[in-house]
């Protein structure tokens, strides 16, 4: 079986969506890093020379390779990736992974029900 590492940063107030939706989409966990900072494109407007930006959070998906663009894709609708400046998501290539016995029964059924 082989895997994809999903990483979403999203803004916090909707993380708690993406991962439901992934979850919806066929990944089994994920870890999420809160307070992450990022600045996009755009300069952030300051007030009294204090930058206003968002909390992000980084969310890791470790899924599937056969589920990965699907779930990567309902990951940018959850969290409104279409706008700007309110988040990313990518996925690259696991070489390995460990730990993960107790998950891959479920993600073969998951993955034989999907083709």
């Amino acid at each position: 079986m082989h895997f994809k590492l999903i990483i979403a940063l999203v803004e916090d107030d909707h993380s708690s969506q993406v991962i439901k939706a992934a979850r919806d989409a066929g990944a089994l966990g994920a870890t999420i890093i809160s307070s992450a900072r990022g600045e996009g494109s755009d300069t952030k407007k300051t007030f009294f020379g204090l930058q206003l930006e968002n909390q992000r959070d980084v969310i890791l998906f470790l899924v599937e390779e056969h589920l990965a663009r699907s779930i990567l894709e309902i990951i940018e609708q959850a969290g409104d990736m279409d706008q700007p400046d309110t988040g990313i998501a990518f996925q690259i290539d696991v070489e390995d992974a460990v730990g993960i016995a107790p998950q891959v029964k479920k993600l073969t059924e998951i993955v034989e029900e999907e083709l």
